[in-house]
């Protein structure tokens, strides 16, 4: 599995296994580290400081802000109508579908195994359970967990709580 060279890396990214990763044709971000096993599209583009965590796959339309966590075996989609073939029985190509753009805002935080549906944003400090299943937007500071992903709390009450014990 390739690093091909159309990819923008600063020299401070860390890819773990460089052989087993494969990333092609995106932007990643100084200080960001990637796990094995992680696939980033064209036209991704990763922040600075973000942890990619192994399995990801990131595909392309996404955008991922600065110092964003992403857990292990995160799924992306951009696609909300995906397809082998055209109604003809032709495989499609890029002309038959329409790309959807998802965005992850700063300080985000993605639980291994969650799916994030094509078009979606992410709000600023946000985080998603692991495992759920995100399909319209999640507003900033929001904790949102299950299929389809609820919102179940708030990040700044959590933080404030753990303050208020110490």
């Amino acid at each position: 599995m390739p690093i091909k060279d159309d990819v923008s890396l600063d020299d401070t990214v860390k890819i773990f296994h460089p052989n087993l990763v494969n990333l092609y044709g995106c932007t990643v971000g100084a200080g960001t580290k990637i796990g094995a096993f992680v696939e980033i599209q064209k036209n991704a583009s990763i922040g600075e400081r973000c942890k990619i965590s192994s399995h990801s796959f990131i595909c392309e339309g996404v955008e991922i802000d600065d110092e964003v966590f992403i857990g292990h075996g995160v799924m992306f989609t951009n696609d909300l109508y995906p397809r082998a073939t055209n109604d003809d029985g032709r495989p499609q190509t890029e002309q038959d579908w329409t790309l959807e753009r998802t965005h992850i805002k700063a300080r985000a935080s993605i639980g291994s195994n969650a799916t994030i549906i094509a078009g979606v944003t992410i709000g600023t400090s946000a985080l998603v359970g692991a495992g759920a299943v995100v399909t319209r937007d999640v507003p900033d500071f929001a904790i949102v967990a299950g299929v389809p992903a609820r919102i179940v709390g708030d990040v700044r009450q959590k933080e404030a709580k753990e303050t208020s014990c110490q």
